[in-house]
This record gives C-alpha cells, sequence and structure tokens, in this order.
C-alpha cells in the first residue's frame, strides 16, 4: 500500500475568516501581522483533524507584493513570524513537518503576467534561502503556466529541499492549466526537474 500524506488545508482564506478583519491587499498577511497568534491555531486545528504538514503562510510574502504597499523592508519579520508558528506547532506534534509555501510572485491566477524566468529564479531563490533549515520541504502553490513552473523550478534548484509544485487547472476544462496550455504539457518538465511532488490546487 502506498504512502500517505495528510496535508493542512486553506491557511489563507481560514485566517481572514477567522479574523473577522475586512480584507486587504495583504490578505492574510495582514491577518498575521495584527494576529498572529491564529496562524498557530489554525495549524493546530489542521493537526488535530490529521494532518501532519504545517503550511507557513508565506504564500503572498513576496517582495513585489510587499512593495506596494510600502513593507519590502518588513520581509524577514514576516518569514520569521510565519515560521515561528509552524515551528510551535510541530513541536507539539510528533513526526509534522513544515512546507514552505511558495505562491505566484505577481498574483494568483494570472499566467498573462508573465514573470521572466530570471526574475522568478532570482525572487524565488531568495525567499528559499531566507527560509534555509526552518523547511523541510517547498511548496509552489497555484502554478498557472508552464513559464511559472519553469519560474518555480530555477528558483528552487539550488535547494537540497524536496519540491513539491501545485498546478492550478481551468475551473471549466480540467484538463487545462489556467493559462489555455494542456495540462499533459508539463510532463516533459516534470520529467527534466523531478519534484518530489506533483499536485493540484485552487481548482474547482
Amino acid at each position: 500500500m502506498s504512502a500517505i500524506t495528510l496535508l493542512d488545508g486553506s491557511i489563507g482564506q481560514e485566517l481572514v475568516k477567522r479574523s473577522d478583519d475586512r480584507a486587504t491587499p495583504l490578505w492574510s498577511t495582514q491577518v498575521m501581522m495584527d494576529h498572529p497568534e491564529l496562524v498557530g491555531a489554525v495549524h493546530q486545528d489542521y493537526f488535530a483533524a490529521g494532518a501532519t504538514v504545517a503550511t507557513t503562510n508565506t504564500y503572498a510574502i513576496h517582495i513585489s507584493r510587499l512593495e506596494r504597499v510600502g513593507l519590502e523592508s518588513q520581509m524577514d519579520r514576516l518569514l520569521d513570524a510565519a515560521l515561528d508558528q509552524a515551528e510551535a506547532a510541530c513541536k507539539a506534534n510528533e513526526g509534522a513537518r513544515i512546507a514552505g509555501a511558495l505562491g505566484p510572485l505577481l498574483a494568483s491566477y494570472r499566467p498573462d503576467l508573465k514573470p521572466g524566468v530570471d526574475f522568478a529564479a532570482e525572487r524565488f531563490g531568495d525567499i528559499v534561502a531566507r527560509m534555509g533549515d526552518r523547511v523541510d520541504v517547498l511548496l509552489a502553490e497555484t502554478v498557472s503556466s508552464l513559464l511559472e513552473a519553469e519560474g518555480v523550478f530555477a528558483g528552487t534548484a539550488r535547494s537540497d529541499k524536496p519540491l513539491w509544485i501545485a498546478f492550478s487547472v481551468d475551473d471549466q476544462e480540467g484538463d487545462k492549466l489556467r493559462s489555455g496550455e494542456a495540462l499533459q504539457d508539463i510532463l516533459p518538465l516534470i520529467a527534466e526537474r523531478k519534484p518530489a511532488a506533483v499536485l493540484l490546487n485552487c481548482s474547482t
């Protein structure tokens, strides 16, 4: 029988819901700034439900996103806050692992923005380096095009951490990425780069 890994569920949406605050462009990052204890509580509740992985609340922590609201200087503090909460939750759950979340660089579900591979490699590489050994795996989420995937692979290439890459498919046609490219077109890239896991997320 194959081993099964039960991941946690939504972090960002759950934090926004629990905070009962008005949504902001910073989304769950703002909640973590205002109510850091909620992040740990979400991790603990997912562990209580049977999850064995805590996904860090770092999906939206990118320089390109923080610059829009003048908080780029807070990047290290925000990464530390997210990692601290995940580490604390894992200490209370034997065998738990931390997945360092890497969200899209510019915006979710926007393959049309097309950040170049070199740009993505630099930005993702910087975040991965800042996370260092505080995560067990890297989890790239909501990858909506082959170009985004190439950027993820380039940005994580120097890390010795396993990479889990999660693609997002069209809500009406599940055999296509959100870019319109055929889902099967990821296969040559997967064969070449050999991520530790391939997943699907944020798709109806």
